[in-house]
């Protein structure tokens, strides 16, 4: 059995991340508030393997909840092996159907020692009735019991599969539902949660960066960000995480100070679209009216009320103004293959002075050397000379 949830952890997705505790605390801090009164859904949780169902139970009383509802994915390679958070005993019946939910209105002292803590979670899931129900399907997210679930709740809060992000975000905007969700910052650059970003109706929460996650026993051992702690426990780390929300924070709305003043020669425009090229958000200019590019980690400090976004640097997204037909160099030097316009990306001319990499591009006519540069995204500033 174990071979077989071995081989077939391998042949799908690596989606099994497992967030720590104290980084769902140091995030959900920020939406006490917000989550008053309200239904809590973590549809990517395994109750009994969930930091995040851990959380909502064990600050149910004092978050104000009106209920907390966790659904498990019975496909889960890990489900009843991993972190096993509460260990009470309760028998589920037909382990080869694993799917179930658990929905919690209330969390009281049940063993009446004074506190309410996880040991009347504990007795709660032991000993209440309905706590805990199967589901008639696989528990996939997708699924429309699951759905039926999605339009009962108010806030969604956990860590989807990062392979199905998109598909992810895309239900939770069809039924116009809250949510503060763990995602990868390559899917800033995606067409779909670009758009979303653009519009203002989806931004980055607090903690963007490196965040440390448990992984199943069967992930293969890796030669950086990979560690086995004392207990023989699994650990990765990766250093491009954020949370995405769309619930208000008061951090969006504060205004980044531009201390820079522009000059052409420091900020030299793109050859294919009407720009200026920054490489680091802190050296925005603050007399420069006109588009800039800009990282993507803008937009760990983009306020829309200072800034707006006008689009993503990539084919697709903006109409690039040049369409050349340029060598593709590997190193400074050719490699005999062509593309037209950079391969659909931004590009300027190389300075040898200012740019740490050798050029990428060569013009096939002219031979001029071009940079291409890594994903931008085209602002605008709203307040003209704000500084």
């Amino acid at each position: 059995m174990a071979t077989k949830l071995m081989d077939k952890a391998k042949k799908e997705k690596a989606d099994e991340f497992y967030t720590q505790l104290s980084d769902i605390e140091n995030e959900m801090r920020y939406y006490k508030e917000q989550f008053k009164g309200k239904i809590i859904l973590c549809n990517c949780d395994d109750p009994y393997e969930s930091n995040f169902f851990k959380y909502f139970a064990l600050n149910f009383n004092h978050l104000g909840l009106k209920k907390l509802i966790a659904t498990c994915y019975d496909s889960s390679p890990v489900a009843f092996t991993q972190l096993s958070l509460f260990d009470c005993g309760k028998s589920i019946p037909n382990k080869n159907r694993r799917a179930y939910k658990i929905e919690i209105t209330e969390v009281g002292d049940f063993n009446a020692d004074g506190a309410v803590n996880l040991s009347d979670v504990r007795y709660l899931l032991q000993n209440k009735e309905n706590t805990l129900t199967l589901l008639n399907g696989d528990g996939d997210f997708r699924s429309d019991e699951c759905i039926e679930l999605l339009k009962q709740s108010d806030i969604v809060v956990t860590n989807p599969p990062f392979s199905l992000f998109r598909e992810y975000v895309a239900q939770l905007m069809k039924y116009n539902k809250k949510f503060v969700i763990i995602g990868n910052q390559n899917a800033l650059t995606y067409k779909e949660i670009f758009r979303f970003i653009k519009e203002n109706i989806l931004w980055l929460g607090y903690k963007f960066g490196d965040m440390k996650f448990r992984v199943p026993d069967y992930y293969e051992a890796r030669t950086t960000r990979f560690w086995i702690d004392e207990y023989g426990k699994k650990w990765r780390s990766l250093g491009n995480i954020c949370w995405y929300t769309n619930l208000d924070t008061a951090k969006r709305h504060e205004y980044l100070t531009c201390y820079k003043r522009y000059s052409p020669e420091e900020y030299p425009k793109y050859e294919n679209y009407d720009a200026i090229n920054i490489d680091k958000y802190t050296e925005i200019p603050y007399d420069y009216d006109g588009c800039m590019g800009v990282p993507i980690t803008f937009l760990d400090k983009y306020n829309p009320e200072q800034f707006e976004i006008v689009a993503l640097g990539i084919v697709g997204s903006i109409d690039f103004s040049s369409e050349k037909k340029m060598e593709i160099l590997k190193d400074g030097n050719g490699t005999g293959k062509f593309t037209i316009n950079a391969k659909g990306t931004l590009y300027r001319k190389y300075n040898p002075q200012v740019d740490k990499r050798p050029p990428a591009f060569k013009d096939a006519v002219t031979g001029e050397l071009y940079s291409s540069i890594y994903a931008r995204i085209i602002i605008r500033r709203k307040n003209s000379n704000e500084n």
